[in-house]
């Protein structure tokens, strides 16, 4: 089994969010959170909470499975 990094989930993070063809603020007024925070998301320089990465994926409309590296795509 190969590990999954940190690194990878939050490549895949990143490339769902700027695939999106939604703004950062857009994303964010969805999510009620801040603008910034979904900037940091999008720049891997932190990670939602889970509470808030399950309802990101949402409204990426993508399989958190695919973020977290799960299944082969």
């Amino acid at each position: 089994m190969n590990r999954i990094t940190l690194s990878q989930i939050q490549q895949r993070l990143i490339e769902c969010i700027k695939q999106s063809g939604m703004s950062q603020k857009e994303i964010a007024e969805k999510l009620n959170i801040s603008q910034q925070s979904i900037s940091c998301y999008a720049t891997g320089k932190k990670m939602p909470a889970l509470d808030t990465f399950a309802n990101l994926c949402a409204v990426l409309d993508v399989d958190p499975a695919y973020i977290l590296c799960l299944e082969k795509y």
